[in-house]
């Protein structure tokens, strides 16, 4: 008797112990955004709603008041709306040394997808664990790149079309990078590794991605004269391998197709009435970044003939800055005609010397190319299935890097009037949150995550510019990323709650 005595005190001891919430039972903490006029994510018009937020999720939203002891955010005269996603990102090396992403979060973006061009890390699998286990402000999730593919498999033998059995094996590869949480394929088919792949070798590893559910990203083979022809080429690589596309940074960059865009947008809709999944994106600037040889679609890189033409189809020499030459940082800034005429030398040759200075380095200039029209630039954003993405990322030497969201908000929508204020908040949220199949992110609505960004449409700006590329945006006040404050008004808060996002 007294062993089952002593025996019911201790499971009565255990009871009580078990009813006592013990940290990890707490509920967890909540606050409540009040007098904002709300975006959804959608094209609908914005509400004053109040918005509560508990934990990572949004729990309520509508008119109600906040409980006693609760946090609140007085947001009057500021818009809330889903966080930015950035569809087209080169932040790959950046996390690691700036995972505040400042240049970044100050735009208002919570999610930025990786891997573009062709070019992503590897192994997917491994460089994920590592974001893991390094997390940062923001969320990120990645593409597998064909190049990266096409590299593994053909090593510096890549100047020629692959062979079936090379194919077969950068298919395996794909096989394992969807496995392993990419999100799609990526393709830069204008760039040396991969412009000498046939039409088939993408398929093939598009092919791939189809099958997990993934989706095609491309920069086209080519975005100037033949950009047509290369339009033409995606849309059959979309059809061949019934997967949705995705055009990166939508343009037409040379004199002789300048204002073609609506020539160019009848090519895309009549394949997407005849069934093609079709989604492009689109930076607001005049003026693209890449490398030197990318000017020369031809590849004769010191073929004096071919580098006039080149020159004068981007519409001068004057129209291409270097921002970046390790051989010569003297370069940084000044443009090819400058630099010629300080040499006392014609453009052409001055183009041939920096593409022998480079190859002698083994290294390449990077250059900012003025090549675009405004008149092209809005005839793409006032489509509805084109979204804003920067094509930049940390530490970008170019000012859509630190700039894009906030011009569009800014530029387009308040100053020239492009667009409205709801449809460019749905090009950077529920648009391409449409095209990654996630539907508790890129929208506000009960039950999503609380990736959220609080902002002035009276002021939101962006500062950067070709001179001072990171010069942060102003207008975006707080941004939460799965709930946690990441930016407050003028300054990153140092907590890095981003998550991985696989497919």
């Amino acid at each position: 008797m007294r062993f089952l005595s002593r025996l019911a005190a201790l499971l009565i001891f255990a009871a009580v112990l078990t009813s006592i919430p013990t940290r990890s039972q707490e509920p967890p903490a909540s606050f409540v955004i009040i007098n904002a006029q709300v975006s959804d994510g959608s094209n609908a018009p914005l509400r004053k709603l109040n918005v509560r937020i508990t934990g990572d999720r949004i729990t309520k939203i509508g008119a109600f008041k906040a409980r006693r002891g609760e946090q609140v955010v007085d947001a009057r005269g500021l818009v809330l709306a889903p966080g930015f996603i950035d569809m087209h990102n080169h932040s790959t090396e950046g996390l690691d040394a700036d995972p505040l992403a400042e240049t970044q979060i100050s735009q208002g973006i919570t999610t930025i997808i990786l891997g573009p061009d062709g070019d992503s890390p590897w192994p997917i699998g491994a460089w994920l664990d590592t974001r893991r286990k390094n997390p940062a402000s923001l969320n990120i999730a990645t593409l597998f790149g064909h190049a990266t593919v096409r590299s593994k498999i053909m090593g510096e033998d890549f100047r020629r079309i692959a062979t079936p059995e090379e194919i077969k094996k950068m298919a395996a590869l794909a096989e394992q990078a969807m496995n392993e949480g990419a999100l799609g394929l990526s393709s830069g088919l204008e760039y040396d590794v991969a412009s000498y792949s046939s039409t088939a070798e993408v398929v093939a590893l598009a092919e791939v991605a189809a099958k997990h559910g993934g989706f095609y990203e491309t920069h086209i083979r080519d975005e100037g004269n033949k950009s047509f022809s290369a339009l033409e080429e995606e849309i059959a690589i979309g059809r061949a391998a019934h997967i949705p596309v995705e055009h990166s940074h939508i343009k037409v960059s040379t004199v002789a197709v300048w204002g073609k865009a609506p020539e160019y947008i009848n090519v895309i809709d009549a394949a997407r009435k005849n069934g093609l999944d079709f989604l492009a994106d689109c930076y607001p600037y005049d003026a693209w970044h890449s490398n030197i040889k990318v000017l020369m679609p031809d590849k004769q890189y010191t073929n004096p003939q071919s580098v006039e033409k080149a020159l004068t189809d981007t519409g001068g020499p004057d129209t291409v800055t270097i921002t970046e030459f390790k051989p010569h940082p003297e370069y940084v800034g000044r443009n090819i005609a400058e630099l010629a005429a300080a040499r006392k030398i014609s453009t052409t040759d001055m183009y041939i010397q920096i593409i022998r200075e480079g190859d002698a380095a083994d290294t390449e200039a990077s250059i900012i190319g003025k090549s675009m029209t405004d008149r092209d630039i809005q005839a793409f954003y006032q489509q509805p299935w084109v979204m804003v993405a920067s094509d930049g990322g940390i530490g970008s030497q170019h000012p859509r890097g630190a700039g894009t969201f906030p011009r569009v908000l800014g530029l387009y929508v308040r100053e020239k009037h492009w667009l409205t204020l709801p449809e460019a908040i749905h090009k950077m949220t529920g648009l391409p949150a449409q095209r990654l199949g996630w539907k508790d992110r890129g929208t506000l609505h009960e039950g999503a995550f609380a990736d959220l960004v609080l902002f002035n449409p009276a002021t939101v700006i962006d500062r950067a510019t070709f001179a001072q590329p990171l010069e942060l945006s102003t207008g975006i006040e707080k941004v939460f990323v799965n709930g946690t404050l990441v930016w407050d008004e003028t300054k990153p808060t140092g907590a890095k709650p981003g998550r991985v996002l696989p497919r």
